[in-house]
Order: C-alpha cells, then structure tokens, then sequence
C-alpha cells in the first residue's frame, strides 16, 4: 500500500503518457482503416479524411466512450487476486499500455492495419501471466473477447457482401442506373443516421447525464435518419448524370451520387471507431487512476473521468494526422479496388458492427471488421477480385500481434517493478 502512497502522482503522470502514446498508436493505425475506404474509393481527399476524422473520432471517443471501457479495465484479470499487491496492477496496467503502443508504432511504420484491441489484450494477458500467474486470467473473458475477432470480420463480410449485392441489384442494374440511384440512395443514408443515432443515445450519453429511455432513442434515432436523408436528397441534387462518351453504362454517374454517401459513411465509421476503440488506451489509464485514488482498492467502481477520455480523443487525433497515411493506403487500395459505391458497403458494413458491438460493450477490433468488409465486397465481384498478396501479409501482423504485446508487456512489467520496488 505504501508504494502507491508514495508514488502516486508519479503513477498518474506516468499513465497520462503511456495512455497518450496508446492512444497516438490508435489514431495512427486504427483510425486509418476507418477512413481508407472513402480514401481508397476516391470519394473524398486524405485532407478532407483527416478534417473528417478529427472532428468525428473525438466527438465518438467522448460522447459515447465509456461503455467498451468496463470491459477492457475488468474484464481479464481477476481482481480478487490483486488485493494484497495492488501496486502489481498499476505496473501491469502502465506496462500493458507502453507494450501495445510501442507494438502499434512498429506496425504503423510498415503500414499494417493492425488491431489495437489484440494489442492491448495480448499486453494484459502476458503481464498477467507474468506477474500473478496463468490463474490470474479470466480465461472466459478473453475467450469471450477472442470469439469477437472472428465474429466481428465475417459479420461485417456477410453484410458488406448482402449490401453490395443490394445496391448492384437495385441500381446497377436497373434500367436506368441514375435514376435508380437517386431513388435509392437516401434509404441508405437513413440507414447510416440511424445506426449511428442509436448507439450514441443508448449507450454513449450515459455519462453525460442523458439516460433516455429505448423507446425515445428509437424515435429520435429515425427522427435524425431522416435528417440525414433529406440532406442527402439536397446533396443530391446537385449530381448531374454523366455524358462523357466512355462512360457506356453511365455509372460514373451514379458512383458520384454514392460519393456523397461516402462523406455520410466515412463520419458514421469515425464516430463509431472513437467510441469503440478509444476504450483500448483509455481502460488501463482509468484502472491506475482508480487504484492510486481509492489508496490501493482494487475493485474500487471508477467512473471514467471526463478528462481521460478528451486525453484520449486528443493523443487519435495527433496520430491520425501526423502517422495515418501509410496505413490508409494499405486498406484503401491494397486489398482490392474499391470504386464509391464499394467504399460505401465496405463502410457502412463496418460502421454497423461496431455499433452493434459497442451497444454490447464487446470490444471488437474495428480492424478485423473493416478488413472483413473490404473481403466481403471484393468476393462479391469474385476471387479475382482481391490481392492475396497484401490479404496474407495482414493476416501474418494479426497472427504477431498477441504475441508481441505480450513478450513486450512482460519487459516492461519486470522494469517498473524493478525500478519503484
């Protein structure tokens, strides 16, 4: 009890840091999937990705970041076995942090779109497992949180896959592709408003104060899908169906229409992605928190303090704008070629996933989901379609991923125990 009392303030600094540098990794790697569709399909800049990310991941890393927190704070270790050594889960938990930020930093070098969920994960599993012994470990809770990595990717596949194949058959081919689009497009913006609607109400605004009941968020969640359609429809109007002689099928067209349906997309995916994933860099800074502020109770119940999740939002958004480029292309253009209306399947497939799983409080990996998208509506168009190269390579940076945040979690576990005793 005594070193916490002792180093304290230190502890907390040092979490501010590691959380920040956690949360760096994150804007640096995750949020690139999140924008590498839109990027990738031509719908809208990598200036305009990032302005749109900024605003988006931090409003979603703030408003609706406290649910997916829980998991990632309680969920693994069993805290039973930390109340004699309480300082034991301040070193894990600063460890696990550095671990999986400095694992982050090397996969964003190389432009792999990585997990940030698997990183943080395999960080507290290995420093668990280091420190306190295998029996530590809510093996059940990280079965739980395993099964989600093979979930999350073949439920936003099928989806992406289903949704593709809706909007080729109700708009590509149709007799009049255009006309067909502008038809049916703001039923697919509604569906984007919705979704996002509905995950911020019922689960985000919680712990601003605005606990609403099921029923009035359903009806505010359509009120806004609406919203978002109408302005989609005035969007719209301005889309003028193409004339150029190359165009025989006169979808270029159409597939500017479904560029105004990425810009809906592309914020639909970063305010879900900030709600989700800022959990992985700010769940072990809020446990250290809690123990240092409870004088070593480790089940102490601690709020999310508003200020770790800005802290978080914050380090996103400085790793999206300084480091996020490399990864964006990896996803955008690497997997397969993606045109508006594909990005836009890919995106709302993923953005739908995470909803559902933050709505759960079931830390996916927005990764798995995204890649899983792009996969979906790649095999849409066929095997051909996709570059097993760059598949197998991703694959390869997941297989690492655990093991790396691990072995690092472990180093670094051993010198922070070693250095405060």
């Amino acid at each position: 009890m005594s070193i916490i009392a002792q180093h304290g303030e230190v502890f907390i600094i040092l979490a501010c840091l590691f959380g920040f540098f956690m949360a760096w990794g994150v804007g640096a790697n995750d949020v690139a999937n999140a924008m590498g569709t839109s990027v990738g399909s031509k719908a809208i800049t990598i200036k305009q990705a990032i302005i749109i990310a900024v605003i988006f991941e931090f409003l979603g890393a703030w408003l609706a970041g406290g649910e997916v927190t829980n998991t990632i704070r309680k969920g693994i270790i069993d805290p039973e076995l930390l109340k004699e050594d309480p300082q034991l889960l301040v070193y894990g938990m600063l460890a696990a942090l550095l671990a999986a930020a400095t694992w982050l930093l090397v996969a964003s070098m190389k432009g792999w779109p990585v997990s940030t969920t698997h990183s943080i994960v395999g960080a507290i599993v290995g420093f668990a497992v280091a420190g306190l012994g295998a029996a530590a470990v809510d093996w059940g809770a990280v079965g739980t949180i395993a099964a989600s990595w093979v979930v999350s990717p073949l439920l936003a596949g099928t989806i992406a896959f289903t949704l593709f194949k809706s909007v080729q058959h109700l708009i590509f081919e149709a007799p009049d592709p255009f006309a067909a689009a502008k038809r049916y497009v703001p039923m697919y913006i509604f569906l984007v408003g919705f979704a996002v609607t509905m995950v911020t109400l019922t689960k985000g605004l919680k712990h601003v104060g605005l606990d609403l009941s099921f029923g009035a968020s359903l009806l505010l969640a359509i009120l806004a899908g609406l919203a978002f359609a109408a302005l989609g429809v005035a969007m719209e109007r301005r889309v003028k169906a193409s004339s150029r002689q190359t165009d025989q099928f006169g979808f270029s067209g159409v597939e500017r229409v479904f560029g105004v349906l990425m810009i809906f997309t592309a914020c639909a995916m970063a305010f879900a992605h900030g709600s989700n994933d800022v959990a992985n860099a700010v769940g072990p800074l809020a446990a250290v928190i809690s123990v240092v502020q409870t004088g070593g109770e480790v089940e102490g119940a601690a709020l999310v303090p508003w200020w770790v999740l800005v802290l978080g939002g914050g380090g996103i958004v400085v790793g999206l704008v300084t480091y996020g480029h490399k990864v964006i292309a990896t996803v955008g253009t690497g997997i397969t070629e993606l045109t508006p209306s594909r990005g836009f399947a890919a995106t709302l497939a993923a953005a739908t996933t995470v909803v559902l799983a933050s709505g759960t409080g079931l830390p996916i990996s927005t990764t798995h989901t995204l890649v899983g998208a792009v996969l979906g509506v790649g095999l849409a168009r066929g095997m051909a379609a996709l570059n097993l190269r760059v598949i197998g390579t991703i694959a390869m940076s997941w297989l690492i991923t655990l093991p790396a945040g691990a072995g690092l979690a472990i180093l670094f576990f051993f010198t922070l125990k070693g250095i405060f005793g």
